[in-house]
Protein backbone atom coordinates (compact mmCIF):
# COMPACT_ATOMS: atom_id res chain seq x y z
CA UNK A 1 0.00 0.00 0.00
CA UNK A 2 1.26 3.49 -0.86
CA UNK A 3 1.80 6.01 1.90
CA UNK A 4 2.10 9.77 1.78
CA UNK A 5 5.62 9.55 3.20
CA UNK A 6 6.79 7.66 0.11
CA UNK A 7 5.39 10.02 -2.51
CA UNK A 8 7.70 12.04 -4.73
CA UNK A 9 7.58 15.85 -4.69
CA UNK A 10 5.49 15.83 -7.88
CA UNK A 11 3.08 13.29 -6.42
CA UNK A 12 2.76 15.36 -3.22
CA UNK A 13 1.95 18.47 -5.26
CA UNK A 14 -0.66 16.48 -7.17
CA UNK A 15 -2.10 15.25 -3.87
CA UNK A 16 -2.32 18.83 -2.55
CA UNK A 17 -4.37 19.75 -5.63
CA UNK A 18 -6.60 16.70 -5.17
CA UNK A 19 -7.15 17.63 -1.51
CA UNK A 20 -7.92 21.24 -2.46
CA UNK A 21 -10.43 20.16 -5.10
CA UNK A 22 -12.05 17.73 -2.66
CA UNK A 23 -12.22 20.43 0.03
CA UNK A 24 -13.87 22.84 -2.40
CA UNK A 25 -16.28 20.15 -3.63
CA UNK A 26 -17.27 19.45 -0.03
CA UNK A 27 -17.84 23.16 0.57
CA UNK A 28 -20.05 23.27 -2.52
CA UNK A 29 -21.99 20.15 -1.53
CA UNK A 30 -22.55 21.58 1.94
CA UNK A 31 -23.79 24.86 0.49
CA UNK A 32 -26.16 23.15 -1.96
CA UNK A 33 -27.59 21.00 0.84
CA UNK A 34 -28.18 24.11 2.96
CA UNK A 35 -29.74 25.91 -0.01
CA UNK A 36 -32.05 22.97 -0.77
CA UNK A 37 -33.13 22.69 2.85
CA UNK A 38 -33.44 26.36 3.80
CA UNK A 39 -33.26 28.52 0.65
CA UNK A 40 -30.53 30.75 -0.81
CA UNK A 41 -30.66 33.54 1.79
CA UNK A 42 -30.36 31.14 4.72
CA UNK A 43 -27.61 29.19 2.96
CA UNK A 44 -25.61 32.39 2.43
CA UNK A 45 -26.12 33.33 6.10
CA UNK A 46 -24.85 29.90 7.19
CA UNK A 47 -22.00 30.02 4.68
CA UNK A 48 -20.95 33.43 5.97
CA UNK A 49 -20.90 32.19 9.56
CA UNK A 50 -18.91 29.13 8.53
CA UNK A 51 -16.31 31.20 6.64
CA UNK A 52 -16.07 33.65 9.53
CA UNK A 53 -14.83 30.76 11.67
CA UNK A 54 -12.87 28.85 9.03
CA UNK A 55 -10.87 31.88 7.82
CA UNK A 56 -9.56 32.43 11.35
CA UNK A 57 -8.66 28.76 11.78
CA UNK A 58 -6.99 28.60 8.37
CA UNK A 59 -4.96 31.76 9.00
CA UNK A 60 -3.84 30.57 12.45
CA UNK A 61 -2.70 27.20 11.10
CA UNK A 62 -0.82 28.78 8.20
CA UNK A 63 0.82 31.30 10.52
CA UNK A 64 1.90 28.57 12.92
CA UNK A 65 3.23 26.14 10.31
CA UNK A 66 5.08 28.79 8.29
CA UNK A 67 6.25 30.97 11.19
CA UNK A 68 4.33 34.05 10.07
CA UNK A 69 4.20 36.52 12.93
CA UNK A 70 1.57 39.25 13.35
CA UNK A 71 4.43 41.76 13.20
CA UNK A 72 5.01 40.75 9.58
CA UNK A 73 2.02 42.92 8.59
CA UNK A 74 1.06 42.96 4.93
CA UNK A 75 4.13 40.94 3.90
CA UNK A 76 2.92 38.23 6.27
CA UNK A 77 -0.58 38.47 4.83
CA UNK A 78 0.76 38.13 1.28
CA UNK A 79 2.66 35.02 2.31
CA UNK A 80 -0.31 33.56 4.19
CA UNK A 81 -2.63 34.15 1.21
CA UNK A 82 -0.23 32.15 -0.96
CA UNK A 83 -0.65 29.13 1.35
CA UNK A 84 -4.45 29.11 1.50
CA UNK A 85 -6.17 26.02 0.13
CA UNK A 86 -7.46 28.17 -2.74
CA UNK A 87 -3.91 28.85 -3.91
CA UNK A 88 -3.46 25.21 -4.92
CA UNK A 89 -6.30 25.33 -7.47
CA UNK A 90 -6.96 28.99 -8.32
CA UNK A 91 -4.69 31.44 -10.08
CA UNK A 92 -4.02 34.39 -7.77
CA UNK A 93 -1.82 37.46 -7.88
CA UNK A 94 -0.79 40.26 -5.59
CA UNK A 95 0.27 43.80 -6.40
CA UNK A 96 1.95 46.27 -4.07
CA UNK A 97 0.64 49.81 -4.45
CA UNK A 98 2.98 51.07 -1.74
CA UNK A 99 4.42 49.57 1.46
CA UNK A 100 1.08 49.98 3.26
CA UNK A 101 -1.25 48.81 0.46
CA UNK A 102 -1.56 45.34 -1.06
CA UNK A 103 -4.02 44.31 -3.78
CA UNK A 104 -5.01 40.64 -4.04
CA UNK A 105 -6.76 39.29 -7.15
CA UNK A 106 -8.34 35.92 -7.84
CA UNK A 107 -7.60 35.63 -11.55
CA UNK A 108 -9.12 32.17 -11.95
CA UNK A 109 -11.75 30.89 -9.53
CA UNK A 110 -12.72 27.24 -9.72
CA UNK A 111 -16.12 27.90 -8.13
CA UNK A 112 -17.02 30.56 -10.67
CA UNK A 113 -15.59 28.83 -13.75
CA UNK A 114 -17.46 25.63 -12.82
CA UNK A 115 -20.73 27.56 -12.51
CA UNK A 116 -20.15 29.34 -15.81
CA UNK A 117 -19.32 26.03 -17.57
CA UNK A 118 -22.70 24.72 -16.35
CA UNK A 119 -24.50 27.78 -17.72
CA UNK A 120 -25.12 29.26 -14.27
CA UNK A 121 -24.64 32.86 -13.23
CA UNK A 122 -21.59 33.63 -11.09
CA UNK A 123 -22.16 32.85 -7.42
CA UNK A 124 -22.83 36.13 -5.53
CA UNK A 125 -20.03 35.61 -3.03
CA UNK A 126 -19.30 39.24 -2.12
CA UNK A 127 -21.04 39.18 1.26
CA UNK A 128 -19.32 35.93 2.22
CA UNK A 129 -15.99 37.14 0.81
CA UNK A 130 -16.14 40.33 2.85
CA UNK A 131 -16.31 38.29 6.04
CA UNK A 132 -13.83 35.64 4.87
CA UNK A 133 -11.09 37.99 3.67
CA UNK A 134 -11.57 40.43 6.55
CA UNK A 135 -11.33 37.66 9.14
CA UNK A 136 -8.31 36.07 7.46
CA UNK A 137 -6.42 39.38 7.22
CA UNK A 138 -7.40 40.48 10.74
CA UNK A 139 -6.12 37.17 12.10
CA UNK A 140 -2.76 37.70 10.43
CA UNK A 141 -2.60 41.22 11.87
CA UNK A 142 -5.48 43.02 13.64
CA UNK A 143 -4.39 46.36 12.13
CA UNK A 144 -5.01 45.25 8.54
CA UNK A 145 -8.10 46.74 6.93
CA UNK A 146 -9.87 44.93 4.09
CA UNK A 147 -11.82 46.50 1.24
CA UNK A 148 -13.57 44.65 -1.56
CA UNK A 149 -12.72 46.18 -4.92
CA UNK A 150 -14.86 43.74 -6.90
CA UNK A 151 -16.56 40.42 -6.33
CA UNK A 152 -19.69 38.79 -7.79
CA UNK A 153 -22.43 39.88 -8.08
CA UNK A 154 -20.20 42.71 -9.42
CA UNK A 155 -19.37 42.16 -13.11
CA UNK A 156 -16.34 39.92 -13.69
CA UNK A 157 -13.60 41.83 -15.51
CA UNK A 158 -9.87 41.08 -15.25
CA UNK A 159 -10.34 38.96 -12.11
CA UNK A 160 -13.16 37.15 -10.37
CA UNK A 161 -12.57 39.15 -7.22
CA UNK A 162 -10.09 41.68 -5.93
CA UNK A 163 -9.35 42.91 -2.44
CA UNK A 164 -7.39 45.84 -1.08
CA UNK A 165 -5.51 45.43 2.19
CA UNK A 166 -4.09 48.41 4.02
CA UNK A 167 -2.30 48.86 7.29
CA UNK A 168 -1.92 52.06 9.28
CA UNK A 169 1.39 53.94 9.12
CA UNK A 170 2.10 53.34 12.80
CA UNK A 171 1.15 49.62 12.76
CA UNK A 172 3.59 46.80 12.25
Amino acid sequence: MDSIENLSREELLTLVKVYAKNWLAHDGCWFLAAEEAFGMDAAITLDTKSWERFAVAEAKRIMKEFNISPESGLKGLERALSFRMYAAINKQETEWIDEKTLIFRMIECRVQTTRISKGLAPFPCKSVGNVEFTQFARTVNPHIKTQCLSCPPDPVKDSYCSWKFTIAEDAK
